[in-house]
């Protein structure tokens, strides 16, 4: 038997319950596959010599090699699997897999149209989970217009990924019949902008670079990546005055900002730029630093990020941003 106590509390338990605040829908606008197939050696390589060069100041670095080693390890996730679980885990409903093009400056396992093909399977493995932003590089010509299209086309794919310090500028006129292709289909472009690996090019990577394109196209939506974290006073004044210009906050907990991403945050938030904040993670940059549900509990459950911002605003920065743009003619 039940007693009244019992019952009144079940009640006040359901009551509770009913008046929490609904957890926010989150989309993650900037991830990658976690895979050696799509990420070059080289590029592993540099990533871990920046760390060998940290730790070797502080006395405490292991052999290069062995890091080099340590980090491919991570990227064994070839089929997205682990990416998935992190992302139910972390309350993720759906990511941007981005593909950046190296192929013309580093070695790498797989040719462009064959990690497309790669990225199409894994989006069929895991229906409903990923868009994907495809790469592309200037200098491939004609063929490379032809198989951008292709993948469009026989995938499906929602987006243009540019990777400007493989060595041109994302305004260089062999781009612009890629941007045509994305203003007839309303597909976003996702530009990478500061710095980058060792070997790579950073002065294409400024977010200057971008403006013509923005103004001789209008009707494309670009997305700087990295945007809300470098060159943060450049992209933001970007986004203030061009309508069609957008900043994503990949990377934010891996950068090196005086008081902390929280804060770093927390203060973008207040600029009235929230219509074109668009959340990501750059994952893998987190998993060894607590994953996707560190990063999204102390973004959403933390005292600073959001403090002060107006839940609707949370709400376009954390999936109805990404969502516009990904609707624009039909991308769902």
């Amino acid at each position: 038997m039940t007693s009244a106590t019992e019952t009144e509390t079940e009640t006040e338990t359901a009551t509770d319950a009913a008046s929490r605040p609904a957890p926010p829908l989150i989309y993650d606008g900037h991830c990658h596959v976690a895979s050696t197939d799509f990420i070059p050696r080289q590029f592993m390589e540099d990533v871990a010599a920046t760390v060998h060069r940290a730790l070797e100041a502080q006395g405490a670095a292991p052999p290069l090699a062995r890091l080099v080693d340590a980090y491919a390890a991570q990227h064994q996730d070839h089929d997205a699997d682990a990416l998935v679980a992190e992302m139910d885990a972390a309350g993720v409903a759906r990511s941007v897999l981005m593909v950046p093009d190296f192929s013309l400056r580093m070695d790498c396992p797989l040719t462009p149209e064959e990690m497309a093909r790669r990225h199409h399977e894994i989006r069929l493995r895991h229906p409903g989970r990923f868009w994907v932003f495809i790469g592309a590089d200037p200098r491939h010509g004609a063929d490379g217009i032809a198989a951008f299209e292709h993948a469009v086309t026989q995938y499906g794919f929602e987006g243009l990924k540019l990777y400007p310090p493989c060595g041109y500028s994302p305004s260089d006129e062999r781009l612009f019949p890629y941007y045509e292709i994305c203003a007839e289909r309303g597909l976003p472009v996702f530009v990478h902008t500061g710095p980058t690996v060792r070997s790579l090019d950073y002065e294409p990577a400024h977010p200057m670079l971008i403006d013509r394109a923005a103004r001789e196209f209008p009707g494309v939506e670009f997305i700087l990546g990295h945007g809300a974290v470098t060159y943060f006073d450049v992209c933001a004044d970007l986004a203030l005055h061009r309508p069609n210009v957008h900043l994503d906050l990949g990377g934010f907990a891996g950068a090196a900002l005086p008081d902390g991403w929280p804060t770093h945050l927390n203060r973008a938030f207040r600029l009235g730029l929230n219509h074109k904040m668009i959340f990501g993670t750059d994952w893998p940059l987190n998993r060894m630093t607590g994953g996707l549900t560190r990063l999204v509990r102390e973004v959403t459950e933390g005292t600073e990020v959001f403090a002060g911002v107006r839940r609707r605003e949370q709400a376009l920065i954390l999936s109805g941003n990404l969502a516009r743009l990904l609707t624009r003619k039909g991308n769902e």
